[in-house]
């Protein structure tokens, strides 16, 4: 997921992509205890999305109360 597609998205967008990423998260870290995963680079994007969502965010909620 690039940056400028997470900056286009609303408020409301960012948080249910959030606990969609977060669900995933959760699930990736089953399959790896599990033996179960396939693509380990997938963990890393996840987490690295969430990141990114976050980020963008709280820039966003930043710039609206200003």
């Amino acid at each position: 997921m690039k940056a400028s597609d997470v900056r286009t998205m609303t408020q409301d967008e960012l948080t249910d992509e959030l606990a969609k990423l977060k669900k995933e998260q959760f699930n990736l870290r089953f399959q790896r205890a599990t033996g179960q995963l396939e693509n380990t680079a997938r963990v890393r994007q996840v987490r690295r999305d969430i990141a990114r969502i976050k980020t963008i965010a709280r820039a966003k909620a930043e710039t609206a109360k200003a």
